[in-house]
Order: structure tokens, then sequence, then C-alpha cells
């Protein structure tokens, strides 16, 4: 059978059907609505830029939420849902540990950081992009939102700290030293391969030492757990899960164990939980998506390995497809809170963030994009965090971590 004749049978089997839609909650009281405004509030992951390179995502308009080629997040969404500030990921797609991969990898990721920040800068009256603290406090007073930069998946950096540097001086302000596979840096916590380097490799050791003399933010989200440990023992600056959970409540590799959370408060540095259902709770998955999903995997040997652009936006498309035909069970905003609510119990309220994932696979039943932001505040209050408290949970913590790397960087 031919390949087309295999997507028209796939495509017939997978139609589109209508998510139920969920309204905003009205049980937000005067007193959180008067705190989410008045916070600074930050979210340290999304994957919008991925949005805006496939679909020529336009931030300035409500895109609407659910529908395809909307992403999670634009600047109408983001103020209507009171989030000042965003770190936007720039992830590219691992290839193989080579200079030609590296090099592409490279391009790729450079490409899809000038492409954001263009459109970015197509809207200074709606945003701006923030290098440090001062800024973002700046452009929030402005009422504009404030974009950061992080890389996710060090694997463009390839071999060459010149090009790390590179990063840096184009904006990046934290590093995730790995994604879902080993690459030239560390060992990942789900690649299901044997480790390759037993937690960072000797290139990595030297990553971290000018992460940390550049003041950028090492981010251990996706670390295997003996990176994770050697990241604790040779870094000189604070450092950060940028989207993670407890491991306590859901256990998945991705996810922080308790003696984690102690280390990352013991170096001040903060996680930031995450809105991934399956890194919040153990979610059943629906057998008929689970199945459609291994239908259409079974085409390639590989999903990373597609690299036809055409061929890629089919497997997308009817990826979507899946998800819609047959929804996935999803956690909740209790569920996210509980998981905030271990992390302060362990680590204190000093260690802990919201880095949301949005665009990259977040979303809960209750809070599907970032217009709904406010109703993990709302959750917040009800169960009694004080204005304080969730002042630092929202922005507070991760602001002092990216101020105490820069101000100790650049020597």
């Amino acid at each position: 059978m031919s390949m087309r004749i295999k997507w028209f049978a796939l495509f017939s089997v997978i139609a589109f059907s209508v998510i139920p839609a969920f309204s905003r909650s009205d049980s937000g009281t005067h007193s959180s609505d008067r705190i989410h405004d008045e916070a600074l509030t930050i979210d340290t992951h999304l994957d919008t830029p991925i949005e805006i390179v496939k679909y020529s995502l336009d931030l300035s308009v409500r895109h609407p939420t659910g529908k395809p080629k909307s992403g999670d997040c634009d600047f109408p969404r983001m103020k209507e849902g009171g989030l000042d500030a965003a770190f936007f990921a720039v992830y590219i797609r691992q290839d193989t540990l080579s200079e030609s991969g590296y090099a592409s990898a490279l391009q790729k990721a450079g490409n899809i950081l000038s492409a954001t920040k263009q459109e970015i800068l197509r809207h200074p009256d709606l945003a701006e992009i923030a290098l440090s603290p001062d800024d973002a406090y700046r452009i929030e007073k402005q009422g504009k939102r404030a974009i950061f930069f992080g890389l996710e998946n060090g694997y463009p950096i390839g071999t060459d700290l010149a090009d790390l540097r590179r990063f840096v001086t184009d904006g990046i302000r934290y590093v995730t030293l790995c994604h879902t596979r080993h690459n030239q840096i560390c060992d990942a916590s789900t690649d299901k391969r044997e480790p390759r380097w037993n937690g960072l490799s000797p290139f990595g050791k030297t990553v971290l030492a000018e992460c940390n003399r550049l003041g950028v933010v090492v981010d251990v989200s996706h670390a295997s757990d003996s990176a994770f440990w050697q990241v604790v023992r040779l870094t000189r600056k604070p450092f950060m899960a940028s989207h993670s959970c407890c491991r306590a409540l859901c256990d998945n590799p991705r996810n922080l164990s308790d003696d984690m959370l102690k280390a990352v408060a013991r170096n001040n540095g903060v996680v930031q939980i995450n809105l991934c259902s399956f890194y919040l709770e153990d979610v059943e998955f629906n057998p008929l998506h689970q199945a459609s999903l291994d239908s259409l995997k079974r085409l390639y040997s590989e999903w990373s390995a597609v690299n036809d652009p055409k061929i890629l936006a089919e497997y997308e498309k009817t990826e979507d497809r899946i998800g819609q035909r047959f929804p996935e069970d999803k956690a909740s905003v209790a569920d996210l809170v509980d998981h905030i609510d271990h992390a302060v119990r362990v680590a204190g309220i000093e260690h802990v963030g919201i880095g949301s994932d949005f665009d990259g696979g977040a979303g809960l039943r209750d809070l599907r994009d970032v217009s709904e932001m406010p109703r993990i505040t709302e959750e917040l209050l009800r169960r009694g965090y004080s204005e304080e408290a969730i002042r630092k949970i929202w922005g507070g913590n991760i602001m002092r971590v990216v101020k105490e790397n820069i101000e100790g960087g650049r020597k």
C-alpha cells in the first residue's frame, strides 16, 4: 500500500469532533482578582515559538481557545489571564550527535529565536523583550507583556562554548540541559536507552560552569537523576526546574523527588510546577486514543526522525485530530495546587513557582490556556495562601533566581 493510500485510510478513520467548552469560572473573589492583578505573574515555560514558526501565529490577535492553529498563548490572552511575563522556550527536535546535526540545530534555533523576536517587535505597544528582572517590572508597569527566552535542550550548542555565548548575547536567560533523549551535555530522564554519560558529560560540566560565569540559569527539567545531582554538586549559582512536578504525588521520572526538592531549596533555586496532566497524576489514557496513536506511529519507526516538512505537517495534523476525536483524561487546577502544596511543604515557599508548558502539551480540564491563569490564584487563596506567598509563587521566586545568576555572572 502506498504512503498516500495509508494516509487516506488513516484520515478516513479519524474525524474532527467538538471538544466540550468550559466557560471561565466566575468563582473568583474580588480579593483574588486584585491579588492576581497586582502580582508580577510569570510563566517560565511556554513553547509558543513553535506555534509562531509553524502557523505564522500573530501574537497581537486573540485566538479562540482550543481551536486548531490557535496555540495556547497570545498577547490578548496573556492580558486576559493577567499573565505579565513569560519565558518563551526555543526548542529544536534532536537529531544525531554529530557536527552536521549540531550545525543544523544551531541554524534552526537561531531562526526560531529570530522569528519570535520579530513577532514581538511588531507589537511594541503590547509586549517587549526582557533580559532582566528590572526589565520585567518596568514592562509590567507599562501594561505590556514581558517576554524572556530560554533554550530548551542544549543540543544546538553543539560542542563549542562560543555557541552558548552567542545564544546568551541573543537573549537566552536559561538553558534546559537536555530534552527527552541523551545529548552531548547530559543524560535525559526519559531516554529508555542505557545512560550515555551517567550524568553530565565532560563537555556538559564546562557548559554548567560557563552558564554560571555568564549569569544564565541552568535548568534541570528533563535531566536524569544522576545529571541533577551532579548539577547540585558543581553549580555555583541557583538553578531551577523550569517545568517539573513532584514525584511523591506522580511517580514520573520527569518529576523531582523530595530529596531533589530539598536540594533545590538548599541551592536557593526554584521548581516551577508544570500544567501537563501526565506529570500531575496517573491519568487514564483513552484506549481508542492510544490505539489511534499506535496506528499513526506504525507508519514511522520514530516520530522525531520525520524530516520532510509536508509529511511532518500531516503527521501533526493527524495527531491533533486524534486528540480531538478521542479526548484524554486531564488533571485539574486542584491537582496542580496539590503539587504546589507538596513542593511548598518540602522545599519552602521561597522555592516554588509555575512553568506551564503551554503549547508543549499542557492543559487542564479547567485551565486550558493562559487566559484562564487566574484560576490558580483563586485556588491558592481558597487554600489559605497569603498574598505575599502568592506573589512569591507567581513571580518573586523566579525573579530572585534570575537576579542572583545575573549579578554573580560575567566575572
